[in-house]
């Protein structure tokens, strides 16, 4: 019971973050390990647990994405395709491929998540403000899609920088749209997972919970959530998860 409860409020802290920041599963992944789950297995679980969070996020956003579902459907396809891509590719490879490379993938998302500041002052000072996508958004965020659904922490920076920069330089618009595809490749992603077997369904349930809350509440008060704190938070934790699994694997 006390690690359910344990995994709801990881799952409320991941999904304000998700929807804030991005990079919430640098929290909860590290405790689903843990608690003794499998690392393939605690990955599917934590995509399924979040998911949910992440639609929580993009309805929190309904206002700013109603108007531009047209011109983001195509990258919705993209990401949901790429999403298919990346996690049939943890399900099918072995272990050790994963636990290889899931370390070094931690260690790259937490320096994102410490640049992101970076990011924002660099698309802060364009001078334009443009709501006409390029034409390579599709591509990327089809990228974006595949790095998602193998494992996903970061995945909330990495779209907040190629957003900014070839979809939208408004950052409400660009958080909106980040939220909604991550949404959707993670979405089919739990599909995915949950159709390997390669899950824990009261973690996933418990996270779940958690992240419809802070998903919710994150997307509707993203502007007065201090990030500063959640950010060094989640460089703590994803530097902390890198080492664990360097160690044990």
């Amino acid at each position: 019971m006390t690690e359910f409860l344990v995994a709801v409020l990881a799952g409320v802290l991941a999904g304000a973050i998700n929807a804030i920041v991005g990079s919430g599963t640098l929290l909860t992944y590290p405790f689903l390990l843990t608690v003794g789950l499998p690392p393939i297995v605690a990955n599917g679980t934590n995509n399924v647990g979040l998911s949910v969070g992440g639609a929580a996020s993009a309805w929190a956003y309904r206002a700013e994405l109603r108007p531009r579902l047209r011109v983001l459907a195509v990258p919705m396809l993209l990401t949901v395709s790429g999403a298919v891509i990346g996690s049939s590719l943890v399900v099918r490879l072995p272990q050790r491929v994963f636990v290889t490379v899931v370390p070094w993938l931690i260690l790259g998302a937490v320096v994102l998540v410490a640049l992101q500041p970076v990011i924002v002052r660099r698309l802060a000072r364009r001078a334009h403000h443009s709501i006409e996508p390029r034409r390579d958004l599709p591509a990327w965020t089809g990228l974006l899609g595949v790095y998602g659904g193998y494992f996903g922490a970061g995945q909330g920076i990495m779209y907040m920088g190629v957003l900014g920069l070839r979809y939208d330089d408004d950052m409400q618009q660009s958080n909106a749209a980040k939220n909604l595809l991550a949404a959707c490749g993670n979405l089919i992603s739990a599909v995915v997972f949950i159709a390997a077997g390669a899950w824990s369904w009261p973690f996933a349930l418990a996270i779940g919970i958690g992240s419809i809350l802070g998903g919710y509440a994150g997307g509707r008060f993203a502007r007065r959530i201090p990030q500063q704190v959640l950010r060094l938070v989640v460089i703590g934790v994803g530097v902390y998860a890198a080492a664990y699994l360097f160690i044990v694997y």
